[in-house]
This record gives structure tokens, sequence and C-alpha cells, in this order.
């Protein structure tokens, strides 16, 4: 049997003291894509906080890649977060500096040293999101979701044994956010795992994959009706 990517018993999540959401027991296996869905305000982005040790986990169990959540040290959490890809709905790119530089910026600060090697990297992810030639261009000269697109090829860069997007789709229309969709599919048929936050329930209708709910503090796979 694989060991899950992701896997929790029992786990609460809090923000500061206050439960958002408890009794939660799940397993994400290699290679799966699940969505997360649930009104604003559910509790999704808590939930996302804790998997990448930006909230501790006071109570259960977690494994996430290979770590243990609720024993993980503060030295350990960049250890952690090398082995996820995080995108988020702001994009989070640093407006001073183009693609290529973000993208060397974070290599960097994992660890990586050597100048051709980052290069080589740079452009492999640049590729994989149809970005290759937008390397010399800044933020702000580039569209919503091309920025989302350079977001995830910064979440590519370290090889993470799973993405967790937060809302990814959630600042772009429609037709950006199927492009930005068709580019998570395509990460996810190459063998990634992907966790990804969403409220576009038209995104989940055209691309139906397992989902998991946050309601009424608990999260709990949900089947997906189909016609």
């Amino acid at each position: 049997m694989v060991e899950p990517v992701l896997s929790l018993k029992s786990v609460a999540v809090f923000q500061k003291e206050s439960m958002i959401l408890n009794g939660i027991s799940l397993d994400i296996r290699p290679g799966e894509f699940v969505y997360l869905i649930g009104k604003t305000g559910s509790g999704k982005s808590s939930f996302m906080k804790t998997l990448y040790a930006d909230l501790p986990l006071k109570e259960g169990n977690g494994r996430i890649v290979g770590f243990n959540l609720k024993t993980l040290r503060e030295e350990d959490i960049p250890f952690l977060r090398r082995k996820l890809g995080i995108v988020f709905q702001d994009f989070k790119l640093l407006p001073d500096r183009n693609v290529h530089e973000n993208l060397k910026f974070v290599l960097k600060a994992t660890g990586w040293k050597e100048a051709d090697k980052m290069k080589e990297r740079i452009d492999t992810v640049l590729d994989k999101v149809g970005m290759k030639t937008k390397g010399f261009k800044f933020p702000h000269e580039l569209s919503g979701g091309e920025q989302q697109r350079i977001a995830i090829a910064r979440a590519l860069l370290n090889d993470p044994e799973l993405i967790l997007a937060d809302e990814p789709t959630g600042n772009l229309d429609p037709q950006t956010s199927v492009e930005v969709m068709k580019v998570l599919q395509e990460i996810n048929k190459a063998g990634r795992t992907i966790l990804m936050a969403t409220h576009d329930y038209a995104l989940l209708l055209k691309y139906p994959s397992k989902t998991l709910k946050c309601d009424g503090s608990k999260v709990f796979e949900v089947v997906q009706k189909v016609g």
C-alpha cells in the first residue's frame, strides 16, 4: 500500500484559541487531485495553513509529505515547505524583480547554489506552465492569469510531493480560471498530487474530482452527482 501524502486523524484546526474545525480524518494519496470546498469563513484557509505549518497542529495527528505536524519543530518548517508547492490566490510575486529573478529568489532561499542549474530549473518550470518566453517580464507587465501561471511555476521549483493551491482562481475571470485549471490538470496528469481550495463550483462541474467540504466545523468527502 502506498503511503498517503497527507494523513489526518481526529485533527482540530485552531486560530489562536478558537477552534475552527474539528474531528478531521482523511487521507490523500499520491497522484490524487482533491478539491476543498466550502463557503467563505468555513475554515478552508485555516485548514490549508495548518497543512503548511502556518498554524500549529494542537489536537489530533497529522502527517504530510513525511513530516509529523504534531511534533514539527520551528526549524523544520522550511524543510516541510520545500516538499510542498503552495499557490496563493493573490500570486505573491515580488514586484521589484522580473519573473526569472522571482523564481531565482525562491531557489536561493531553499539552498540552491549553482547558477546554471538554477537557470535550467527555472526554464523547465516556466515551460511547464506555458510561460517560457516571459522570464524577463515584471509582474505588473503580466495579466492576472499569467501571474498565476508564474505562481504555479514557482510552486513546482523544488519538485514538490504535494501542491496546496488556496483559491488559485479566486482573483481571475471565468475564462482565465479555466486556463489556469488546465495547467493544474496537466501537472496532476504528470503525477503531482494537488489539494485545491476553491469556491468556484463551475470548475468542479467542468473538472470533477474527489471533493472535500468544509461545513459546520467539519471536513468530509462529498460525492458529486453526475448528470
